[in-house]
């Protein structure tokens, strides 16, 4: 019967020891489980984000494209300043061309 009480005491050491694992698979779980929580908020923070960023390119791509197309019809100050010029020198052409014939 002895031999049954030191059996005994071996399962309650053998039972607290597996209590113990089971324990701090338990709290490592709740540790992993909080850390994948602070992760995915953190993702959706990143995703939030980039999305954002995404829209203000795009945003800024549409400007870029609109400031390209206004530059390409406004003419700059010299090229006005040549077509007046040629408008002139046709306007001279014509005048003479205009005081031959009615010579």
């Amino acid at each position: 019967m002895a031999h049954y009480s030191c059996m005994s005491g071996d399962y309650h050491i053998v039972i607290d020891s597996i209590k113990s694992k089971i324990e701090l698979l338990i709290s490592r779980y709740e540790q992993v489980v909080a850390e994948n929580q602070r992760l995915l908020s953190e993702l959706l923070d990143c995703k939030s984000a980039l999305d954002e960023s995404n829209n203000k390119i795009k945003e800024l791509e549409e400007k870029i494209n609109k400031l390209q197309l206004s530059e390409a019809f406004k003419a700059s100050s010299q090229d006005v300043k040549e077509a007046k010029q040629k408008i002139n020198m046709i306007v001279k052409e014509i005048n003479k061309c205009i005081a031959l014939l009615n010579d």
